[in-house]
């Protein structure tokens, strides 16, 4: 009994030892429930949204960029696309065959896509191909139920409607490269692209955009069940440019094959009307994609497509620097209009012998000869008695020697020698024949045609200080009175401090360089009465002749190889009683200033008086403006054929 007893009591205490384990594990179990679903139901509330829901960045459309008109000269176009999701595709090889017979997929093409789909989620789509047209995407659709996975998807590209006409204005824009990633989530988007030169480049984030945003249902593996909702992004900038798009394309068929630049400004404001770079490249081909072929085509070409010579050539500016060196002379009072000098074909300096174009020499030449014949001896004597130093210091106050400013990449100063300069970047001392040179715009001395061009404006509007300009203000009060017909806003620019009598005497010369029988470029004059241009021809050596050559005479241009041959250029503006455009026209190896620089620049005047491409259209808004009828054809460009020197 007594054992019994004994017995029931040790259970007891076991079932009360058990049962009190189990109430505070059930306790605990409680506890820790009532802390998950209760105290921390918000956070767990929030990470299970999370999961269930993901915010993807949608890129925002770019900004398009118009011309002084409102004529987009870069927008955005579709993009068709075909993608292959390798889920709903049994057998991709197979699928590519038959896609091959629809558009051709190369060797690494196709090695490129497999390596995509191995590294990608199995319903992560992989891009095969981008800006199709529409009827590559039609024989697509038609084939699909031969192309499981296979699907078009539409998106935005950027689109130059005028190519190689605004390449080098515009740039181009291409994929993002891992060293410039900056933190914007934007750059990190699959396809997005960025300003890679040109306008695109120096005006990237205006014309970027917001990014939007899309909220999406995703299942537990990621892949994306319906869309909840969709917030678009804000359209990047409108930039609205100074140039005149029919002034363009006109100045770039005028071109043809030749190899230069040229420059159209705006004498009263700076506004650049046109600027080419020939010859040019197709800036839509970088968007889509160049091959090795075609990026090794572009690299090894002579001519350098690629490069912008407006901006970035340099060159002896020739005969055109003449004016420069005439208006240092009289500034100093070294020369006076009247004082004659005596061309006899050459001048003696030391053991050296410095020969004018005109081998028979021009007799006696005072400064409105000496500019309208362009006699080389007149500016040896004049530089020699000037000195180095004061022609360049005359050459810096009309933009020589400096960038200028505008709004692209790339720009040269060009060069202006003094006797400092030479000591310093040759440590050698300066030589009396190396002024003679730069007397007629050649030896050290390199310029640019836009420095050539913003020198012609400042001749033509009587010694004011316009620098170049590519874009326009976008300040309503301007916009309004644009659209009024009131007149610029435009700050004043500051005055070169140079006397008005010989400005008036060097505007006097360069008017009888084209429009007198005895100028060097009377052939290539506008006959048009109130139109009239007056300019300077310039042809520039890039070699030494020898003395057996000048003798005999100079080969016809065409039998010279083509790196031999003189640089052509001339610079000019119009209307002569009322400037208001400046041109300066530079063809490399192009021969005679006179017979084929000087015919383009008339030309390209001409047209600019004809559409008066120095009036605006662009509405408050930023929408094209109304364009007069007169405006909206570009004449036929004259191809007249002259002769002469420079």
């Amino acid at each position: 009994m007594h054992r019994d007893s004994e017995r029931h009591k040790l259970f007891s205490r076991r079932a009360a030892l058990l049962i009190g384990g189990k109430a505070v594990l059930l306790s605990g179990l409680a506890a820790r429930m009532y802390y998950l679903q209760v105290i921390e139901a918000e956070r767990y509330r929030v990470l299970a949204e999370e999961n269930r829901i993901s915010l993807r960045l949608l890129a925002p459309p770019r900004g398009h960029i118009v011309d002084r008109f409102g004529v987009a000269m870069a927008d955005n176009q579709q993009n068709y696309r075909v993608l292959l999701n390798a889920e709903d595709a049994p057998d991709i090889e197979t699928t590519l065959d038959v896609l091959g017979r629809i558009i051709p997929i190369g060797p690494g093409e196709r090695r490129r896509i497999l390596r995509e789909v191995k590294l990608n989620r199995r319903f992560v789509p992989t891009t095969i191909r981008e800006n199709l047209d529409w009827q590559i995407v039609s024989k697509i659709e038609v084939n699909a139920p031969d192309l499981p996975g296979v699907n078009i998807d539409v998106g935005q590209s950027r689109h130059y409607p005028f190519g190689p006409e605004t390449a080098h204005v515009l740039g181009y824009v291409a994929a993002v490269s891992p060293k410039e990633v900056t933190g914007d989530p934007l750059l990190e988007l699959p396809g997005f692209r960025i300003g890679k030169t040109g306008i695109e480049k120096v005006y990237d984030l205006q014309l970027r955009g917001t990014g939007g945003s899309s909220q999406v249902e995703v299942n537990a593996f990621g892949r994306v069940i319906r869309e909840l909702s969709r917030q678009d992004g804000q359209a990047g900038e409108q930039v609205v440019l100074t140039i005149d798009l029919e002034l363009q394309k006109m100045v770039s068929k005028r071109f043809g094959d030749l190899s230069g630049a040229a420059v159209v400004m705006d004498t009263n404001n700076g506004d650049v009307l046109s600027l080419v770079s020939t010859p040019t490249y197709d800036p839509n081909a970088f968007n889509t994609g160049l091959s090795n072929e075609e990026w090794n085509q572009l690299t090894s070409d002579p001519k350098s497509p690629l490069t912008n010579k407006a901006l970035s050539g340099q060159f002896s500016p020739g005969s055109t620097f003449k004016m420069i060196v005439l208006l240092a002379a009289l500034d100093k009072g070294i020369i006076g209009p009247d004082n004659r000098i005596h061309c006899s074909g050459a001048m003696e300096l030391g053991d050296a012998t410095f020969h004018c174009w005109k081998k028979g020499g021009h007799g006696w030449m005072d400064a409105f000869n000496g500019i309208m014949q362009s006699c080389d001896v007149y500016f040896y004597e004049v530089a020699r008695r000037t000195g180095i130093d004061r022609i360049a210091a005359m050459a810096r106050r009309f933009g020589f020697g400096e960038v200028l400013g505008l709004d692209l990449p790339g720009e040269k100063p060009g060069l202006v020698p003094s006797r400092k300069w030479k000591k310093k970047a040759l440590n050698a001392p300066w030589q009396q024949g190396e002024t003679v040179l730069v007397g007629i715009g050649q030896g050290y001395l390199l310029t640019t045609p836009l420095q050539l061009a913003v020198m012609a404006a400042r001749l033509g509007n009587g010694g004011v200080k316009v620098t170049p300009r590519l874009t326009r203000p976008r300040a309503d009060s301007e916009l309004d009175s644009i659209t009024k017909g009131s007149p610029d806003q435009d700050p004043v620019p500051e005055s070169l401090g140079l006397l008005p009598a010989h400005l008036d005497l060097v505007r006097q010369a360069m008017t009888g360089v084209v429009n007198n029988p005895q100028g060097t470029a009377f052939k290539a004059r506008i006959k048009t009465k109130g139109q009239e241009m007056a300019g300077k021809t310039g042809t520039v050596q890039v070699r030494r002749i020898t003395k057996a050559e000048r003798e005999e005479g100079v080969r016809k241009n065409k039998d010279i190889p083509w790196r031999e041959r003189d640089h052509a250029m001339f610079v000019g503006f119009a209307p002569i009683d009322k400037p208001r455009y400046a041109v300066s026209v530079v063809i490399e190896h192009g021969g005679s200033g006179s017979s084929v620089a000087a015919p383009i620049a008339r030309d390209i005047l001409a047209e600019a008086q004809r559409r008066n491409s120095a009036k605006l259209g662009i509405l408050p808004d930023g929408e094209p403006g109304t364009v007069p009828e007169a405006q909206q054809q570009v004449s036929k460009p004259k191809t007249g054929k002259s002769r002469g020197k420079g």
